[in-house]
C-alpha cells in the first residue's frame, strides 16, 4: 500500500528537481527525505529513483507515479472531505496563493465573504508572487492561484486549468510634483535619466520593468529595491525614484501620480487549479467566490 505523504514526496521531486529541494519544502533533512522515498520503492517493489553522480533522478517508473501521483492525492482530498459528512457542502481547508497586489484587492474580499457563507470552510491565504506560485499548485502547496499567464518565465503546461479573473494595465508610478505627472501617456524613452524602484531580483514584476526599459532603449538606474509595493510606493512619494507597477499594487492612501505607458501594457490576472478529477466543493467554493467578484468589475482601472 502506497504512503500518501510519500507519494507527495515523489511528486515533489519531479517539480522541485532535487532531494534538497524537496527537505526545504517539506522542512525534513534530505537523508530524512531519501529514506522515505527508498521506503516507496520498497511500498510499490519498483525502483523509482537512479542515481547519477551525486544526483538523484527519477527512473520511467518514478516519472509516472510522481506525474500521476498529484491526481490520487487531490481524488483522496475529495474522498475525505465527503467522508467528513458535508457532502456538496464546502468544507475543509484551501490553500489560496496570491501575488502581493492580488491578496488585500481579491482575496482577502472573497474569503470574508466565504467566512460568513460557509462556515465549514477554511481558506489559508499564501503570499506567492507568479514565480513560485504555479511550482506550489503543482506540489500540492497550494489548492488554487491568482496568477498571470503574462510571466514570460512562467512553466505552464496541460496539467493546469486556468480562469480568466481581470484585466490590470501596468502603470508609471511618479511623485506628483514630478514634470511628467501632469501630461497624458508617457513614452518610456524619457525616462532614462531617472531613478528607479524595481521588485527584487527575477520577479515578476522586476523583470517586466526591466524588459519594457530596455525595449525602450535604455538601462535603467536602479537605486531601490522593495519585495513590498507599499515601501516602492512610499519612495516614490518622497521623490527619490520612479516605477512601473500594476495598477492594483497603487494604494490610494499615498501621494503619487499615476501615468498610463505611451505604449499600453496590461496583465492578465487568472486563478490555477491542477487539472485532473474535478475540484472538490470546498476548491469549487473559492473559485467562484473570486469569479463573483470580479465578475462586475472587469477590467482593473488606473
Amino acid at each position: 500500500m502506497m504512503n500518501p505523504w510519500r507519494l507527495r514526496l515523489l511528486s515533489q521531486l519531479d517539480t522541485l528537481g532535487t532531494v534538497r529541494a524537496v527537505a526545504q519544502a517539506a522542512h525534513l533533512s534530505p537523508s530524512s527525505v531519501s529514506q522515505q522515498l527508498a521506503v516507496l520503492e520498497a511500498e510499490t517493489r519498483t525502483q523509482l529513483l537512479e542515481r547519477t553522480g551525486r544526483r538523484v533522478r527519477l527512473t520511467s517508473a518514478g516519472l509516472i507515479l510522481a506525474r500521476r501521483a498529484r491526481a490520487i492525492l487531490d481524488h483522496m482530498d475529495g474522498v475525505e472531505a465527503e467522508l467528513r459528512g458535508f457532502g456538496d457542502e464546502p468544507a475543509g481547508l484551501v490553500r489560496l496563493g496570491a501575488f502581493q497586489s492580488a491578496i488585500h484587492s481579491m482575496a482577502v474580499p472573497a474569503v470574508t465573504r466565504l467566512a460568513s457563507e460557509h462556515p465549514h470552510l477554511e481558506v489559508e491565504l499564501l503570499e506567492l508572487e507568479p514565480h513560485a506560485s504555479v511550482p506550489a499548485l503543482r506540489t500540492g502547496d497550494a489548492d488554487i492561484v491568482i496568477t498571470t499567464t503574462d510571466f514570460d518565465e512562467l512553466p505552464l503546461g496541460p496539467d493546469l486549468d486556468f480562469v480568466t479573473l481581470a484585466t490590470d494595465p501596468v502603470l508609471l508610478v511618479l511623485p506628483p510634483e514630478h514634470p511628467a505627472a501632469r501630461r497624458g501617456a508617457v513614452d518610456l524613452a524619457a525616462c532614462a535619466d531617472e531613478p528607479w524602484s524595481f521588485d527584487v531580483p527575477q520577479s515578476y514584476m522586476a523583470n517586466l520593468a526591466l524588459r519594457l526599459c530596455r525595449q525602450a532603449g535604455f538601462e535603467p538606474k536602479v537605486v531601490c529595491r522593495f519585495s513590498n509595493y507599499m515601501m516602492s510606493l512610499q519612495h516614490v512619494e518622497a521623490g527619490l525614484s520612479i516605477a512601473l507597477l500594476p495598477g492594483l499594487a497603487v494604494d490610494r492612501r499615498y501621494r503619487v501620480a499615476t501615468r498610463e505607458l505611451g505604449s499600453p501594457v496590461t496583465r492578465t490576472i487568472t486563478a490555477a487549479v491542477r487539472r485532473g478529477s474535478p475540484p472538490r466543493a470546498a476548491v469549487r467554493a473559492v473559485l467562484d467566490a473570486l469569479r463573483h467578484q470580479e465578475h462586475g468589475r472587469g477590467a482593473v482601472r488606473p
